[in-house]
């Protein structure tokens, strides 16, 4: 089996019906090839919801019908999404209005960006 990465870069969007089908063509002409070109970021790829989203929240589980896209990026360390070629091409230009977006960069934990206590670096209330 493959190694998993090390960071990953992750978008959720969903997007205004009205607007989605001119919004997928944007994201796989122009976002995506715009996004894959700068330095830093390895892999992406597109992913569509299926069926009911769950959403659980102070105990109380929801199930709606949704349509959530995940865009799954490969990308060599928090940093590439610092670099000025992916400030440049960040944002939703003239679909901002219909998108409803959430962005994380994700590292390994305890891996060298994941910045908690690892063991051996405090005592931990252990004497």
């Amino acid at each position: 089996m493959a190694e998993f990465p090390g960071c990953l870069l992750i978008v959720t969007a969903e997007i205004d019906p009205a607007v989605e089908a001119e919004w997928n063509r944007w994201y796989d002409t122009v976002h995506l090839p715009d996004a894959l070109k700068c330095p830093g970021v390895r892999h992406g790829r597109r992913y569509v919801s299926s069926g009911e989203i769950s959403e659980t929240s102070g105990g109380k589980t929801e199930r709606t019908p949704r349509r959530i896209y995940t865009t799954i990026y490969e990308i060599d360390g928090p940093g590439a999404t610092a670099t000025q070629e992916f400030q440049a091409m960040r944002g939703w230009y003239q679909f901002a209005p219909h998108v409803r977006s959430r962005t994380q960069v994700i590292v390994l934990v305890g891996g060298h960006d994941d910045h908690r206590p690892q063991d051996g670096d405090t005592n931990l209330g252990k004497d």
